[in-house]
């Protein structure tokens, strides 16, 4: 649970660093990769230990990334809609279900 927990943490900040420059058109470039890294100094920080442990409890490479994968379109749908204001519309529900049909046959033994 505590891979879980960082992935999700981790997530957000990784989604804010590659993400939030979208509405602020104004900010230089340049500018806006220096305060990227900066944001994706943290999701480093958390991702890192975060696939450590769940390697250690005994997920496998893939499994920890498939897992990812999954929160991070559910962290970027809570973003696309309430900061972006884009919609979610039915085939991007219809995508993110198929993820998450990966991820059961990915944890099947």
């Amino acid at each position: 649970m505590k891979t879980i927990g960082l992935l999700i943490v981790s997530n957000i900040f990784m989604t804010f660093a590659w993400y939030w420059h979208l509405k602020a058109t104004g900010v230089p470039l340049w500018k806006t990769i220096v305060i990227s890294w900066s944001i994706a100094f943290f999701e480093y920080c958390l991702t890192v230990p975060a696939n450590r442990i769940g390697f250690l409890e005994g997920w496998n490479g893939f499994q920890l990334k498939i897992i990812q994968e999954v929160i991070t379109l559910i962290i970027f749908s809570f973003f696309a809609v309430l900061y972006l204001k884009e919609p979610l519309r039915w085939n991007y529900v219809v995508s993110f279900g198929l993820v998450l049909g990966a991820v059961y046959f990915a944890f099947k033994k």
